[in-house]
């Protein structure tokens, strides 16, 4: 086939490794023609570039693909699109998150590219953006909802939660969880013990990882307004931070006036080839974002053998289960702290849930899954154009 994916950054980050496998194994696996189009990969966060040049993919930037809403900058990213979409004549366009998916569907609506699909890797509406973005957010979906023929979720809660706002039609959904290199994190590269040494983890010390960006929404203040009772309770346990962002010197003031700075690690970016082995290298995981899709270091932790603590936003709650770890209202600040401090105190317990979801879930997060997945929904969408039938997005 000959694929356009589109995507407005291509950061270090969920949304953007996931796009980044699935081309990646389109490329390689099924010998597909496929090009990646995306913008300009601004801010702290890093950047997949160098990745995908080694890995030998076509990626083409395109400057106006900005992540805010430009106007004027946007619609000239809609005819850049338009243009590139034109000159590669695609039979499939595959865009992905809520800026590059409206105007990425539009210019392939609009050129009658035979399969358009989008993924939601999160939705950007909810009840933390004000009410009138909330409304706009929701028009656009609906909206660009009508200019495609399949929709992709990373959980079944984005599903639920789209067609709950009107957006899309029940027949357009299926679930495909976002997929990742499984055998990294079963057998990470480098014995725990290096890996905590460099860390300046003692032996006796219980560290928890918080693997995102040092953004809002990303739950980071709520480990920091509990911490000193935590510490107060058990000083041996650790918080270990791995990612970067806009609010790193803000959240480095607020732990020091607090008085827990010692208790915390932050790593700053890492490539995300050594996020498998500072799992291993750590207790437990904390995500305790206030919005997500499915964040990918919940699935990741479990195969690394990791139990896991998660405010219950999305699709959380299927993979975050009792067997798993802990799922805890938003923002509930004492369940949190008992939540640490168990998982702290039992061993036992974190070593068998960790089990559990290595045993649960390795088939399902592994990228080759996603890919064949992605490419035999394709095949159905294309399949139903040319026989002028409802497309079948289920298998």
């Amino acid at each position: 086939m000959r694929i356009v994916h589109i995507i407005t950054r291509l950061i270090l980050g969920g949304a953007q490794e996931n796009t980044l496998l699935t081309v990646d194994g389109l490329h390689h696996d099924y010998h597909d023609d496929v090009v990646l189009l995306t913008g300009p990969a601004e801010g702290p966060e890093g950047d997949l570039f160098e990745q995908a040049t080694r890995r030998g993919l076509k990626v083409e930037v395109l400057p106006e693909l900005v992540r805010p809403i430009r106007p004027f900058t946007d619609a000239r990213a809609y005819e850049r699109l338009r243009a590139a979409i034109r000159r590669i004549r695609p039979d499939v366009v595959h865009t992905h998150s809520s800026k590059a998916g409206i105007l990425g569907r539009a210019a392939a609506w609009r050129e009658q590219t035979p399969a358009v699909v989008h993924t939601i890797h999160g939705l950007p509406f909810g009840p933390f953006e004000n009410p009138v973005k909330n409304r706009l957010y929701i028009e656009l979906e609906r909206w660009a909802a009508r200019r495609c023929h399949a929709i992709v979720s990373v959980c079944d809660a984005m599903t639920t939660q789209a067609l709950a706002a009107g957006v899309g039609r029940p027949d357009q959904f299926t679930t495909i969880y976002s997929g990742m290199d499984a055998e990294q994190f079963l057998n990470p590269p480098r014995p725990r013990e290096v890996v905590r040494r460099e860390l300046g983890l003692a032996d006796d010390e219980i560290a928890f990882a918080t693997v995102a960006r040092l953004f809002e929404l990303k739950g980071h203040d709520d480990i920091v307004a509990i911490a000193r009772d935590v510490l107060s309770d058990n000083p041996k346990i650790r918080f270990v931070w791995i990612g970067d962002g806009v609010l790193r010197e803000p959240l480095k003031l607020e732990l020091k006036k607090r008085g827990v700075s010692h208790a915390f690690i932050l790593t700053g970016l890492v490539p995300p080839g050594r996020i498998p082995e500072l799992l291993a290298g750590v207790d437990a995981v904390i995500h305790p974002s206030l919005r997500e899709g499915l964040a990918r270091v919940l699935p990741q932790a479990l195969l690394v053998g990791r139990p896991v603590i998660s405010y219950d936003v999305d699709g959380a709650r299927e993979v975050v289960l009792p067997e798993t770890g802990v799922l805890l209202k938003s923002g509930d600040l004492n369940g949190l702290k008992a939540a640490i401090l168990r998982l702290a105190a039992e061993p036992e317990t974190r070593a068998a849930m960790g089990a559990f979801g290595r045993a649960r879930f390795a088939e399902q997060f592994r990228h080759e899954t996603m890919t064949r997945d992605i490419r035999a929904l394709y095949e159905r969408v294309l399949a139903a154009q040319t026989t002028g039938r409802p497309t079948p997005v289920q298998a």
